[in-house]
This record gives C-alpha cells, sequence and structure tokens, in this order.
C-alpha cells in the first residue's frame, strides 16, 4: 500500500502543479513564481507521504547537501546538453540568428524546475526505488526506463524513436545518477540543466514539445538522425551517446561505492551483486 499511496500522493500533486503552471504561460515572471512554488509543495508532499508510509526521515530529499548535489546536477546536464548542440552545430547546422527572448527563458526556467522536479520524485523515488527494493538495480533501472521513454509517446511530435532515445539516454542516466549518489537532488539538478538549456537556452524542442523561445534566436536543421528531428535534440543519436557514457559513469560510481541492489533469490535471499559492469 505503501507504493499506492506515494504514486498516489506526487500523481495528484504532478497533475495539480503542472496545470497550474501550464495555465500561466504567456506570464513568465508569475510562471516562474509558479513553478518554483509547485517544485518546494511537491518535495514537501513527497517527504511527508514517505514518511507516513516507511516511517522514516526521507533521507533521499534531505535538505543537507541538497543544494551542491542539485548544483553538481544541474552543471552535468547543462554541459551534456551542450555537448549534443555542438555536435549538430559541427555535423549538421544550429544557427543563432540573435537574441531570442529573455522573458521567454524565465518563463522556462519555473515550468522546466516544476517538470524536473515532478518527474524525478514520480519515476525515480517512487517508481524506480520501490521496485529496485525487491528486484534489484537492474531490472529496476530496465523497468522504469521503459515506463519513461513511453510516457513520452504521449508529447506532440512524439515517435517510436524517440522514446526509445528517451529511455535509453535519460531513463537510463537519470537512475544510475540516483543509485550512484542515494539522493534525488542530482538527478533532478540533472534532469532540469538538461531541459532547461534545451529549451530556455538553445531554443530547441524538448521531447517532442514545442516550447517557448528562450534566450537565443536559433534554427536547428540537418539528418534526422544528427538533430532529432521534429522530436528536438533528444532524438540525435549524439543524446543517445552522451547519456548512455553519463549512465556508464554513474553506474561505476555506484558499483564502487556499494551502492548497486542486488537481484532477490526466491527464498528471499540476495543474490550474488554482479561484480563487473554489463556490456
Amino acid at each position: 500500500m505503501r507504493f499506492v499511496w506515494q504514486l498516489l500522493a506526487v500523481v495528484l500533486m504532478s497533475m495539480a502543479g503542472n496545470q497550474a503552471v501550464a495555465v500561466l504561460d504567456g506570464h513568465p515572471w508569475l510562471q516562474l513564481a509558479a513553478g518554483l512554488l509547485v517544485s518546494v509543495a511537491a518535495v514537501f508532499v513527497y517527504g511527508w507521504v514517505v514518511r507516513r508510509t516507511e516511517h522514516r526521515p526521507p533521507t533521499e530529499v534531505a535538505r543537507a547537501g541538497a543544494v551542491p548535489a542539485f548544483g553538481r546536477g544541474l552543471l552535468i546536464g547543462f554541459v551534456l546538453f551542450g555537448a549534443v548542440i555542438t555536435n549538430i552545430f559541427v555535423n549538421a547546422r544550429y544557427e543563432v540568428d540573435g537574441l531570442g527572448s529573455p522573458a521567454g527563458a524565465v518563463g522556462l526556467f519555473g515550468f522546466m524546475a516544476a517538470a524536473a522536479v515532478m518527474e524525478e520524485l514520480l519515476f525515480r523515488g517512487v517508481l524506480f526505488r520501490i521496485t529496485e527494493e525487491r528486484f534489484g538495480t537492474w531490472i529496476a533501472m530496465a523497468l522504469t526506463a521503459v515506463l519513461f521513454g513511453a510516457a513520452h509517446l504521449l508529447n506532440p511530435n512524439a515517435s517510436l524513436w524517440g522514446a526509445t532515445a528517451i529511455a535509453v539516454e535519460a531513463g537510463g542516466m537519470l537512475a544510475a545518477a540516483y543509485v550512484a549518489t542515494r539522493t534525488l537532488w542530482l538527478p533532478i539538478g540533472l534532469h532540469f540543466g538538461w531541459n532547461f538549456a534545451a529549451a530556455g537556452v538553445f531554443s530547441t524542442e524538448v521531447s517532442g514539445n514545442d516550447t517557448a523561445q528562450g534566450l537565443l534566436d536559433a534554427t536547428v536543421s540537418g539528418p534526422e538522425l544528427i538533430t532529432g528531428g521534429e522530436f528536438g535534440p533528444e532524438g540525435s543519436v549524439y543524446a543517445v551517446l552522451f547519456g548512455v557514457l553519463a549512465t556508464v559513469v554513474f553506474l561505476w560510481l555506484a558499483r564502487r561505492r556499494g551502492r548497486l541492489v542486488p537481484l532477490r533469490g526466491r527464498a528471499g535471499r540476495v543474490a550474488a551483486a554482479p561484480t563487473t559492469l554489463p556490456r
């Protein structure tokens, strides 16, 4: 029942929060304020329901160390997406025609903050964490990555390839970031840094969504394999490549720190932990 109550609490908060932020589209400063307020409220609700259902402090969203962990994730996400844009610039066409909309970037900051917090609480905080307890890290990563990718099939301009790319590059990477640190703050920062860089700075589509114009007035064109086409750069082969590389690094750190959870045997015994990373 703890799974049901936690899932219900986060989903209801997500629905209400997303609606509140979306309705303020076109009012950037209000959208910024709403996005930040919704993010704080969502973390509070998550912490409350975990305390009530698991009778423990929600260490994965503890305030101690939250700022540096979030900051590291933010930097990693921004750098990774910057690397994707750099490769699109070199191998296809990414052209900046000048300054875009600073006000649009402000609104997107709030929108992407709320989206990152909601999705991480749902997919990594509830679905991955509880699944991992029963089935181990590897199965939990695979299952939640597929669910995360499938959820993006509902987006405008979605495609099977785009959803698959999201599952591989983001579903695996964000779960691995959580496993390596056992805090949700790093994957929240990473998720936000990636999405805000995509929409708020480089003004590209995010997972098939045509967002408001960000800081730069830019256009992308070229082979779909490189640019991601209408789905956006997250459908680029370079996004998949860098996402997989980041996943491998996080899993290496998790293994080094002894944070991988092995599969439990039928009799409830813990199976031997893997000694090497899968190829």
